[in-house]
């Protein structure tokens, strides 16, 4: 079997960041996100909810197994009965993240006329400050880690503070091409906790726009020879993969 490639390594490591979750609901926002939350049910983490991408909550694994329906769940009722009680782990995209985990999917620029007009906070700050939430990076730059966001979406660690909603507020991880970071920094800052094969610490400092945490980097954990199974004969065999993060 071929050596495993840096999307490979990128999918296993957003299937890590639903392990211990248990039975909650997964969003994996993404096609690498959906991927590591596939590959983390066929695996570790049997009891993760899954939908269909719409409404339907899935006993089965989407896209691999015939569907089985064991719930409906619309939009409102996912933000009446499961973002309010942190039975949740979404994962979403970030066109700019801060050192203390502030997204922003919503504007580049100034607020009042801003350069770029994108999706808008969504549910963004429901997300942050009820329940836990990583985020996806597909291509890590100093655009993307910024020193400061232009617009805050979703919630970091010290503007959670400022307001009092420190009691569910949970910002877990970053995934990007490069490696993974959390906020186990001083003061929640963000951290780097491991490269990709092939990625220096050095190259990801470069690529982020504010000094990081670098007191305890690691090697991120290539795949399993099961996991590399699952991943080019199983979930994606098209290799779509590799066209969202080249090696």
């Amino acid at each position: 079997m071929n050596a495993p490639t840096r999307a490979e390594v990128a999918a296993v490591a957003c299937a890590e960041l639903f392990r211990g979750d248990g039975e909650i609901v997964a969003s994996p926002m993404g096609l690498l996100p959906a991927l590591g939350a596939r590959l983390a049910r066929l695996t570790f983490e049997p009891d993760l909810l899954l939908s269909d991408g719409e409404a339907l909550l899935l006993a089965s694994t989407p896209g691999v197994e015939e569907p089985v329906v064991e719930g409906w769940q619309p939009f409102r009722r996912m933000l009446d009965t499961v973002v309010p009680h942190g039975k949740r782990h979404v994962v979403m995209g970030a066109n700019q993240i801060d050192r203390y985990g502030n997204q922003n999917i919503s504007a580049i620029g100034a607020h009042a006329k801003p350069k770029r007009q994108l999706l808008g906070v969504r549910g963004a700050p429901g997300n942050t400050v009820n329940h836990r939430t990583s985020y996806w990076v597909p291509r890590h730059s100093t655009r993307v880690f910024a020193e400061r966001v232009d617009v805050v979406s979703g919630v970091g660690y010290d503007r959670a503070r400022e307001a009092g909603a420190r009691r569910f507020h949970d910002v877990h991880r970053v995934v990007t091409n490069l490696g993974v970071l959390d906020f186990g920094g001083p003061e929640h800052r963000m951290r780097l906790v491991s490269v990709h094969p092939g990625v220096t610490v050095a190259e990801v400092e470069s690529s982020t726009g504010f000094e990081l945490d670098t007191t305890a980097v690691g090697e991120s954990r290539p795949p399993t020879a099961e996991e590399l199974r699952l991943l080019r004969e199983v979930l994606d065999p098209t290799a779509s993969r590799d066209k969202e993060v080249p090696s």
